[in-house]
C-alpha cells in the first residue's frame, strides 16, 4: 500500500511529478460524502495514513469517530501535510471509508427499525470472503450506536472485538442426516457447548409449525429458538387452509404468530423465534408495527447493498484556497485532532 498498488494510478502519476518538480505542497484534503449517514471505517483509514504515509509525524490530521451520525457534505476528515507524502492513499482510505460506512448506517436503521431486538448479521455468503473483518466490526459499530445486539455468523467477523460466529441448525446438517430435523437437532444439541444458543431451522419440511413443535418436544429446555426461514416462492402447509386475505409466502405475520401460537401452547413459551429469508428494512419496520412475535430478525444481502460514497477534496494549498469550483474548505468544530 505504502508503494501505490493499491491506489488509482494517476495518483501515483501526479505525486511522482512532483517529486520530479521538486515541489511539495502544503495541502489541506477534505474527505466527505452526499448521505445522512453513520460513520465507518475512520479507525482503518487512519491505520493506512499512520502506517502507508511517507511521514506520519509530518502530518496534522482531524477526524470523527465510527459511528458518527454524519451530514450531508459534512467533513469526516481534514489532512494537513505535505501532499506527497500521502498522495498515493487517497483510493484505498476513501473506499474504506465508503464501504464500512454503507455496512454501518445499513445496519443502524436495520436495528432501529427492529426496536431493540437482535439482528443476526448475514451476508457473509453474499460477498467476498476478504471484506468479512472489517464488515462485522462495522456491524459491531451500529450495535454501539444504537445499544442493540447484533450477532455476526463468522468468528472473521467478529474477529476485532474477540466475539464469534453464531448461527443455527442449517439446512446442510438436516439433509445429512436425511432430511431429519429432529434428529438432526438432537445430534447438533449433544455436540454443542452449553453456552450456545441452539437454534434450529424449521422449514426443510415446509410445515413449521408441525417440525417446531416436534424439535421442541425433543430438545425441551436446551432448545433456545427456532429460525422461520420459508422461500418467498412457497407457501408454508400450515397456512394452505388459510389463504385468501394476505400474502401467504414466505415468512409473514400469520405464519410466524401459529408458530407461536402452537409453541406457547405447548408449554414451550420460552423457545424464542428468529425469522429470516429476505428481510428489509420495511419488513422489520411492518413485522414491528404489526407486534409480530419475533425475536430476533436474520438479514443477510440487504445489509450490503446501497452506496455510500466518499469523497477527498484539495481545498487548501500553501495557506490559500485552492478547491475546484462548487467545492471549498469546510470548518467542523466536531472534528477532533487524532495523535
Amino acid at each position: 500500500m505504502r508503494a501505490g498498488y493499491y491506489t488509482d494510478a494517476y495518483f501515483n502519476h501526479a505525486r511522482a511529478a512532483l517529486l520530479e518538480d521538486g515541489r511539495r505542497p502544503r495541502v489541506v484534503m477534505q474527505v466527505f460524502q452526499k448521505n445522512r449517514s453513520n460513520l465507518g471505517g475512520m479507525d482503518e483509514a487512519i491505520a493506512i495514513l499512520k502506517l502507508c504515509s511517507h511521514d506520519w509525524e509530518q502530518l496534522t490530521v482531524h477526524a470523527l469517530y465510527d459511528g458518527d451520525p454524519i451530514e450531508p457534505y459534512e467533513p469526516v476528515l481534514h489532512v494537513e501535510g505535505d501532499y506527497t507524502l500521502f498522495a498515493h492513499l487517497e483510493t484505498a482510505y476513501l473506499g474504506v471509508l465508503a464501504r464500512r460506512t454503507l455496512i454501518t448506517t445499513n445496519v443502524v436503521r436495520v436495528l432501529e427499525a427492529a426496536r431493540g431486538k437482535q439482528i443476526i448479521f448475514m451476508p457473509a455468503r453474499h460477498d467476498h470472503h476478504r471484506v468479512q473483518t472489517g464488515d462485522g466490526y462495522a456491524a459491531y459499530v451500529a450495535g454501539q450506536v444504537v445499544g442493540a445486539p447484533i450477532g455476526v455468523t463468522t468468528d472473521e467477523q467478529a474477529s476485532w472485538w474477540g466475539g464469534k460466529g453464531v448461527g443455527t441448525v442449517p439446512h446442510s446438517l438436516i439433509a445429512s442426516f436425511g432430511g431429519n430435523t429432529v434428529l438432526a437437532a438432537t445430534k447438533f444439541a449433544e455436540w454443542a457447548p452449553d453456552d450456545l444458543n441452539v437454534t434450529v431451522l424449521v422449514d426443510f419440511e415446509n410445515h413449521s409449525v408441525e417440525t417446531a413443535l416436534d424439535v421442541a418436544r425433543a430438545l425441551g429446555p436446551r432448545l433456545w429458538g427456532v429460525r422461520l426461514d420459508t422461500s418467498e416462492n412457497l407457501v408454508d402447509t400450515s397456512l394452505l387452509d388459510e389463504m385468501g386475505d394476505f400474502r401467504p409466502t414466505g415468512v409473514n405475520e400469520r405464519l410466524v404468530r401459529k408458530v407461536r401460537d402452537a409453541l406457547d401452547a405447548d408449554g414451550f413459551e420460552h423457545v424464542k423465534i428468529v425469522a429470516s429469508g429476505g428481510f428489509t428494512v420495511e419488513k422489520i419496520e411492518a413485522f414491528e408495527q404489526a407486534g409480530v412475535p419475533v425475536d430476533a430478525y436474520g438479514v443477510g444481502s440487504s445489509l450490503i447493498r446501497g452506496q455510500n460514497d466518499f469523497t477527498a477534496d484539495v481545498v487548501m494549498t500553501d495557506g490559500r484556497p485552492s478547491a475546484k469550483v462548487g467545492r471549498q474548505y469546510r470548518s467542523n468544530e466536531r472534528l477532533e485532532l487524532v495523535e
